[in-house]
Formats: structure tokens, C-alpha cells, sequence
């Protein structure tokens, strides 16, 4: 789905701190690869096993940080928030801090406390002021002012957008979002480290007429392109979707 929580969610950023322990690194790329293959359940599996194991040892954070994205995605977004503010409390020089802070704001949204989520985005931007992910936080913004009822906000946010970071996809995307600020459920049918190979799913399921489009994820140093179909107001229509999806051999997952 093109919905603003899953655009490139939360960007993780590249850090060079010099020879990890190759234990350390070595489990710390399995937790990657189970990421980038939205296996989120090994992840956490391993990234607490890593934690029990390493404590505050090397490259902490971010451990702590792909263990808050993969419970956020899995749905605990209870424990995610509590890994986001390890990280911000704990970490004050973290090349994670900007996104942590998008992480507990997403947290705090997707739980339907929209105060809460809009203060952490603003912190990110006061707190990061030179962050790149100002554009993904003004989209945030947008949806928490719509989810309030405040349009002259979501008017000022996309306005922002639009003018600020005009080719991001968060300003193309939120040409597309209602003013009662729904987000979407999609329909993910593929993930691959090949824009081609995305491309080529997505063209074969436009040629069947499903509604199909490539999302592009940064996570350190890989790129992974997410084929996803359709865009629903509603959980129960994108399960149907799903269902027509699985039967046809897609490896399909929901992605709100």
C-alpha cells in the first residue's frame, strides 16, 4: 500500500563505526535479512536472543532500533514504543535517533493516539533539524491533523510537502489521501533486492488488471522493492484481495 506509515517507513541510515565483533555482525546481518524479507517474527526471535546475549555492548542501538522497526511492523506496537525510547534516552549521539523518534511517533499513531504521535514527530524535526526524513514527518503530520479533524493543518502540512520535497513520493502520495485522513491496507504479493524483478511482477499483475505498483525500502546499505496491489479503506477488503492472491501462488501478506 501507499500508505504514509509504509513508504519507506523508517529509513534506516548507514553507520560506519569501524570491525564490529564478528559475532555481533554476523547476527546483526541475519536480523537484517529477516527484515528485508518481512520475516519480523525471526527477527525479534533473534534480535532478543542478540540483546540477552550482548546488552549495551557494540553497535547497541542499532540492534535496538531493527528490533523496534520489526515489533512496529509485526503489530506490538506497545513493545515497539518502549525500544524508541530506549534508544532516544540511552543513545543521545545514535545515527538512529531521527528515525527512532519517527518509530515511536508511528507507534503512538497506529495505536490511535494521534497528540501523542504528533508530539514526537515535531520533536524529530526540532530535536533532528537537519534530518532526512522532514518529508516522511510532514506526511505524518498531515495524517494526525486529518485524524483530528484539523483540515487548515493538513492543508499546511501537504503544503509544505508539495513545496519542500515536491518529487518525494510522500508529496505524490498525498495528492491521493482524503481529507478524513484514512491510511490504506494494501496487499503485498512480492519483495525482491531487483527493481527489475519487481517491475516484472508488477507488470504481470497489471496485465491481469490488479491495481499494482512498486515500493521501494531503504534499509542500510540494501534497497528492497515491495510489489503491493490495491489500496482499501478497510482490513476486510484486502483480505479478499489477499485471499484471490495466495490462490493464484503469490506469497501475499497485509500491510497496513
Amino acid at each position: 500500500m501507499k500508505s504514509v506509515f509504509w513508504i519507506a517507513v523508517i529509513l534506516m541510515v548507514t553507520i560506519e563505526l569501524g570491525a564490529a565483533p564478528e559475532g555481533c555482525a554476523l547476527n546483526l546481518d541475519k536480523i537484517k535479512i529477516y527484515v528485508l524479507s518481512a520475516d519480523y517474527k525471526s527477527a525479534i526471535a533473534e534480535g532478543e536472543k542478540l540483546m540477552a546475549s550482548s546488552g549495551q555492548g557494540y553497535r547497541a542501538d542499532e540492534l535496538y532500533y531493527l528490533l523496534g522497526f520489526s515489533y512496529l511492523k509485526n503489530g506490538n506496537y506497545l513493545r515497539a514504543s518502549d525500544i524508541f525510547e530506549i534508544i532516544l534516552k540511552e543513545f543521545n549521539n545514535s545515527a538512529f535517533r531521527d528515525a527512532a523518534y519517527l518509530g515511536l511517533g508511528d507507534s503512538y499513531f497506529l495505536r490511535g493516539d494521534y497528540p501523542k504521535a504528533r508530539d514526537n514527530y515535531l520533536k524529530l524535526i526540532s530535536d533532528c533539524p537537519r534530518t532526512k526524513l522532514k518529508a516522511t514527518v510532514y506526511s505524518r503530520l498531515s495524517q494526525c491533523a486529518a485524524k483530528s479533524g484539523d483540515t487548515e493543518e493538513v492543508k499546511n502540512y501537504q503544503l509544505k510537502l508539495k513545496e519542500g520535497f515536491p518529487l518525494s513520493p510522500e508529496a505524490q502520495m498525498n495528492t491521493e489521501i482524503p481529507a478524513s485522513g484514512n491510511f490504506y491496507y494494501t496487499v503485498q504479493a512480492g519483495s525482491f533486492l531487483s527493481r527489475n524483478n519487481a517491475n516484472n511482477l508488477a507488470r504481470k499483475l497489471q496485465e491481469k488488471d490488479y491495481a499494482a505498483y512498486v515500493e521501494e525500502l531503504t534499509l542500510a546499505d540494501k534497497v528492497v522493492y515491495r510489489v503491493k496491489v490495491g489500496k482499501f479503506s478497510n482490513r476486510q477488503d484486502a483480505l479478499g484481495l489477499e485471499d484471490r492472491l495466495s490462490r493464484e501462488g503469490y506469497p501475499t501478506k497485509i500491510c497496513p
